[in-house]
């Protein structure tokens, strides 16, 4: 391991119960307007979850005379169960992403839904929370948003934790370990400290985001990663442990499409060019015997910064 990053390892990893509550509000006083907190969760399908996530954030961090949250924002994109209405009866405010800059049709991604959020929101600090996650604590909010309170040299704080698959207490992250992380090490070994680099919870400062460009789809975590570390160098990162991380676990096709986008991403950056429209060929067994080929297109669109589309300079102005 580099020298660099063994010394960030040190230096920029803590646990979430290094700052306590008290501490982040004093913190979060002090800083006055630039402590203002949203939390975002993208949400698909996840009528089953959400709303616990909101319920638990709800009555824990958006509480008192000066709460540690001060806005919670579900953004759906396109959900054909209860989400929305699961989200709104625990108290969120519910977004529906075509609702966010309607004249450009949006493309389907989690990314997506991350870059249109930012209109949607108003805090100096965003938060993002995936909203498939099953029993949350509000420590996933406090724990990654805390240093971003407390020490202003910071801009991007990811969370770490374990991810159980079956019997395995971290066996989970498979894409993490077979894809993310040997591509990371092998082109850019300063993030070769990050536990998650793929991990949907994390907290930014606006000011960073709005400068970035989102990936669509599930290169959205790397996109943002490697070009927060070219943007404001590895010591303005960190990430923080929040302990054990359980969610829904996808089969081996879907991840395999979430490795394809995630490898054109790492490429693009490698290569400095757009990427030309790529697919990828899976194959299932056939009720008749033999392999059915299946064919997937890879995103590989990328939404430009925020800070230069005209409606959000609008919504910010006003």
């Amino acid at each position: 391991m580099l020298d660099e990053v063994d010394s960030w390892l040190r230096r920029r990893s803590w646990h979430a119960a290094d700052r306590t509550l008290p501490q982040l509000l004093a913190a979060k006083r002090a800083a006055g307007p630039l402590g203002s907190v949203s939390v975002v969760l993208p949400a698909l399908n996840e009528e089953a979850t959400v709303g616990a996530i909101v319920s638990v954030i709800r009555e824990e961090l958006m509480t008192g005379a000066v709460p540690l949250v001060d806005e919670l924002v579900v953004v759906d994109s396109g959900s054909t169960d209860r989400t929305a209405q699961a989200a709104a009866a625990a108290g969120a405010t519910v977004v529906h992403r075509d609702a966010l800059l309607p004249r450009l049709p949006a493309l389907p991604g989690k990314g997506e839904v991350l870059w249109r959020s930012l209109l949607a929101t108003s805090g100096e600090i965003v938060c993002f929370v995936d909203a498939d996650l099953r029993g949350f604590q509000s420590r996933f909010v406090s724990g990654i948003v805390g240093p971003l309170l407390t020490d202003p040299a910071l801009h991007l704080v990811k969370a770490m934790y374990d991810r159980p698959l079956g019997d395995s207490p971290a066996g989970g992250g498979r894409v993490t370990e077979l894809v993310a992380r040997p591509l990371i090490n092998l082109h850019w070994p300063r993030l070769a400290g990050f536990v998650q680099p793929l991990g949907g919870e994390y907290a930014a400062r606006r000011s960073l985001l709005e400068s970035l460009p989102f990936p669509v789809g599930y290169g959205v975590e790397l996109g943002l990663l490697i070009d927060a570390l070219d943007a404001v160098g590895l010591d303005a990162l960190g990430q923080v442990d929040v302990g054990v991380r359980r969610h829904r676990h996808q089969d081996g096709l879907a991840l395999g499409r979430m490795a394809a986008t995630i490898y054109r991403t790492a490429q693009s950056r490698l290569s400095g060019a757009p990427l030309t429209r790529a697919e990828l060929t899976q194959f299932d067994r056939s009720p008749g015997g033999g392999f059915d080929p299946s064919t997937h297109r890879v995103a590989t669109e990328e939404r430009p910064p925020m800070r230069g589309v005209p409606e959000y300079h609008a919504r910010r102005a006003a």
